[in-house]
């Protein structure tokens, strides 16, 4: 179940079922702009919610933290592969796994630079999670970032060319504007990482644990699991 541009962008980029460009099986197909919507997100935040009581910020930055990821993996896909996608809500559909959680994002043809169909998306979509979390969106601007910067990071690795695919990174960002923070990257062990602008708060669940590059973390302790993973690459 794709649109054939993406199917197109698909074929140039292996790995892509791992990057939430298809569908798996088993996944609910909803209209993207449903994000943009407070009370639909209200309700899946009360759905995703554990049973022991969890702050309803952490649910929302968690819920913004996988979906900002795969909203933005079509249209940037597209501008790695060559093959504008869209990256406007109403162009988008959002692939949810049971649990509500997205997976994986569908788009048709879009505009040849995705930058300002990319503001408006995330704009609408940070300020209806801000609102049914209770969350500022300042640090959901910069979960975007982090995002953007992750997938351009893990495509450009897909398409055998992480430098290239990184140093869009700056010049889209500054394209899309205040208050999307610019993305930054660091090499480490002779591997490029993400340089985390933003905190996912994952580890405040029940289950979470902190993530390697997690900015909350001592410097020195995250470069040392940041040059362990690095030897995996």
């Amino acid at each position: 179940m794709q649109t054939p541009d993406q199917d197109a962008v698909v074929r140039r980029l292996p790995g892509a079922g791992a990057l939430g460009l298809l569908v798996p099986p088993g996944a609910a197909l909803v209209p993207a702009d449903r994000l943009a919507d407070p009370a639909w997100t209200a309700r899946v935040l009360e759905a995703r919610a554990p049973r022991r009581p969890v702050d309803r910020r952490v649910l929302a930055t968690v819920w913004w933290y996988s979906a900002s990821s795969v909203l933005v993996t079509p249209p940037l896909a597209g501008l790695v592969a060559g093959i504008p996608l869209s990256a406007r809500l109403a162009d988008l559909t959002v692939a949810l796994l049971p649990g509500e959680v997205p997976i994986a994002a569908l788009a048709t043809a879009g505009a040849p630079y995705p930058a300002d169909d990319l503001r408006a998306s995330l704009a609408a979509v940070v300020a209806a999670v801000a609102e049914a979390g209770g969350v500022r969106e300042r640090p959901l601007w910069a979960i975007a970032t982090d995002s953007l910067a992750n997938r351009l990071l893990d495509l450009g690795r897909a398409a055998g060319d992480p430098a290239a695919s990184t140093d869009r990174a700056r010049a889209l960002a500054e394209a899309i504007g205040a208050p999307l923070p610019v993305p930054r990257y660091e090499d480490v062990g002779g591997a490029r990482f993400t340089r985390r602008a933003s905190c996912c708060l994952l580890y405040e669940l029940p289950s979470g644990s902190m993530c390697t590059s997690c900015p909350r973390r001592p410097p020195g302790e995250r470069r040392a699991l940041l040059e362990r993973a690095a030897r995996r690459w």
